[in-house]
């Protein structure tokens, strides 16, 4: 692990006017933190802009690609024909077919979510983040029963700024995160849009009767949170709490744990500033009734892909770890909090960063190793190994 991932004990002057004890507990740190690393291992490659994976039984796994395509990856790295029955997909820029988890209770009911680019229907213009349900055949060559069950309004002729990352809760309902289709960025701030806010459903779309806007005028019942810009990552910690990794501008990416009806402020309040350096708004980082992040990046790492490892696979000191891949600068980088699963970020350390690679996806898997995904047209399926 290079000494540059570590946060510095402190400054050449600081080192001087320490104790030798102090100094040396900094560098037995350093020296511990560089004794824990990962290798990866190919598991999959040929993937086109590959964008979610989730794990299938028998070890296999089941990948999405940006272009429209959903494959089962078989354990010995074997790509299989794109699944029948998807529905019409709008990729291009940041859009297409996204997000992919499986039910809970997939072992008995083979079902999955997805969400993609949806187009507009009858010959009209737009697009927009969509989430389906669908049940993955049993030979594994299509999927059935295809239905859309969250369709975000309204519709917007823009390529960017999709979020689209699926989680399911403890209680059996499905967050879903919503981009403000960069242009419409305003929209994050009002409650008569998708655009901006993460939802709540049930597994067949309908609504939650205990969702925070419910009953109130002028507000879409399925929001959960609002003021989100472009959300690429979602994961549950073991508590149950809900985490959200979100893109910024230039500089001010977020970490944030979404409460019901709360407001985490784009673009009123923001770490980071426009493309080319000017102010966005009036410049504000915080304002009343409006949720600070956990984290931010300044400079931003273009996050997407989130997840807590929960095993013991990589040692003591790895448990509990936040794990958010980087697009912009090509590493995966791993967060350490002041408690396992939550408190504070206290150190981040780079991993994967030779490599130089889009990290798109992270999740662990159920033999509790890592896996991530590479964007790219030749893009690859990682698994990464204690080293």
């Amino acid at each position: 692990m290079p000494c540059a991932s570590v946060k510095p004990c402190g400054s050449a002057t600081q080192f001087v006017a320490r104790s030798a004890g102090a100094l040396l507990a900094c560098l037995a740190l350093v020296s511990a933190v560089q004794a824990q690393s990962v290798k990866s291992e190919p598991v999959a490659t040929g993937l086109q802009n590959p964008w979610a994976v989730a794990f299938l039984p028998e070890g296999r796994y089941l990948v999405t690609e940006r272009p429209g395509r959903m494959r089962v990856v078989e354990s010995n790295g074997q790509l299989g024909a794109p699944l029948a029955g998807l529905p019409a997909v709008a990729a291009g820029g940041q859009g297409g077919l996204l997000d992919v988890v499986l039910d809970s209770d997939f072992a008995r009911n083979r079902t999955l979510y997805f969400c993609f680019s949806e187009p507009a229907s009858g010959g009209a213009s737009g697009n927009s983040t969509a989430m389906a349900r669908a049940v993955l055949a049993a030979d594994r060559s299509r999927l059935e029963g295809v239905k859309v069950i969250f369709s975000q309004k309204p519709k917007f002729d823009s390529s960017a700024h999709f979020g689209c990352r699926i989680t399911e809760t403890r209680d059996g309902k499905l967050m879903l995160s919503l981009g403000d289709r960069y242009h419409r960025k305003d929209d994050a701030q009002t409650l008569d849009n998708h655009h901006g806010k993460t939802v709540r459903v049930n597994k067949d779309g309908s609504v939650p009767a205990d969702n925070p806007f419910v009953g109130k005028p002028g507000a879409l019942p399925e929001i959960w949170s609002y003021g989100h810009r472009n959300p690429q990552g979602a994961t549950l910690a073991p508590d149950g709490s809900y985490w959200l990794v979100e893109h910024g501008p230039q500089g001010g990416d977020e970490v944030n744990l979404p409460l019901p009806g709360k407001n985490y402020g784009w673009p009123v309040i923001t770490h980071g500033v426009n493309y080319g350096g000017a102010q966005i708004g009036d410049g504000l980082k915080e304002k009343a009734g409006m949720e600070q992040p956990l984290h931010y990046w300044v400079p931003s790492i273009a996050p997407s892909g989130m997840v807590f490892l929960t095993s013991d696979r990589y040692g003591a000191g790895w448990k509990g770890n936040l794990f958010v891949g980087s697009l912009k600068f090509g590493y995966l980088t791993r967060i350490q909090m002041s408690e396992p699963f939550k408190g504070k970020v206290v150190q981040e350390h780079k991993l994967l960063a030779d490599a130089r690679e889009r990290i798109r996806d992270v999740r662990q898997g159920p033999d509790g190793l890592l896996y991530v995904l590479t964007d790219s047209a030749q893009g690859r399926l990682l698994r990464l190994l204690p080293n």
